[in-house]
């Protein structure tokens, strides 16, 4: 398994930073390699992604998500094993810290190879960096879902 942290300070609130990592379908508008996000529900979310030529779908299901605290999900099934949580950290009234952690399991030689010369590592901070450019460019969230959801016992 392969594992990736990242950190960025953005100039909005915790509570804009937060409502608009709810919006998977917003993603591709600052995410290298992914398509396309459905929300099927609450919990469970549909990917397309495209990272150098490969193509996969997966479905995955957010595992627990707390208003301006965290957000994490998990695939559950689909051709990718990947997993991710989120945490906002209020810096001051108007700066939030993001940190994002993304691990996923590389399937074949390339994207083995991939991961071994940090090429996942720059996709994750050139994200974290179009994310701070995207929220702050708008000053406000697209949308924002301020629901609960609990880690299964």
């Amino acid at each position: 398994m392969a594992s990736v942290q990242e950190s960025v300070d953005v100039d909005v609130p915790i509570r804009v930073a937060y409502d608009q990592w709810t919006q998977f379908e917003s993603f591709p508008q600052f995410m290298g390699g992914v398509e396309r996000i459905t929300q099927i529900d609450d919990r469970h979310t549909h990917w397309v992604t495209s990272i150098d030529g490969v193509k996969r779908e997966f479905d995955a299901e957010i595992t627990e998500q707390h208003p301006d605290e965290r957000v994490a999900w998990t695939s559950t099934d689909g051709e990718a094993r990947h997993a991710g949580v989120v945490t906002f950290h209020r810096l001051d009234e108007n700066r939030t810290r993001v940190m994002i952690q993304i691990d996923w399991e590389p399937e074949g030689i390339l994207e083995k190879a991939g991961a071994a010369l940090g090429f996942d590592d720059r996709q994750v901070k050139a994200d974290a960096k179009r994310f701070k450019e995207f929220i702050e460019s708008r000053g406000t969230e697209t949308g924002a879902w301020r629901g609960d959801v609990e880690r299964p016992s």
